[in-house]
């Protein structure tokens, strides 16, 4: 089968073909996959108005929140997407090469 795509950005959730069916629940905590990461998550939390949009957008729940703050985020499962620094309506997420945080 053959999907046109042609306007893919009106799609709604109902036209979106169905994708993998997890038969186990919440086993992605078993496997650690931060270390796939290019780029890394930095966020300045002095700026942080906790918006919440970095945790609704991130695919992966790696947005760390304690009560009604944003508190972090989870390395051993982010995977650096982006998607938190793209959603961030204060930009206060910047993209960072991983390398520059390599140990020696």
């Amino acid at each position: 089968m053959k999907w046109d795509i042609t306007d893919i950005k009106k799609w709604t959730w109902k036209d979106h073909p169905h994708g993998g069916t997890i038969v186990d629940p919440g086993n992605s905590r078993k496997f650690k996959t931060g270390g796939w990461r290019s780029l890394r998550p930095v966020r300045d939390g002095e700026k942080c108005v906790n918006c919440f949009m970095c945790f609704i957008y991130c695919p992966d729940t790696s947005i760390k929140v304690e009560g009604e703050e944003v508190k972090g985020i989870d390395m051993e499962f982010c995977k650096g997407c982006g998607i938190c620094a793209e959603e961030c309506p204060k930009g206060i997420i910047e993209m960072v090469d991983e390398m520059e945080f390599e140990e020696d």
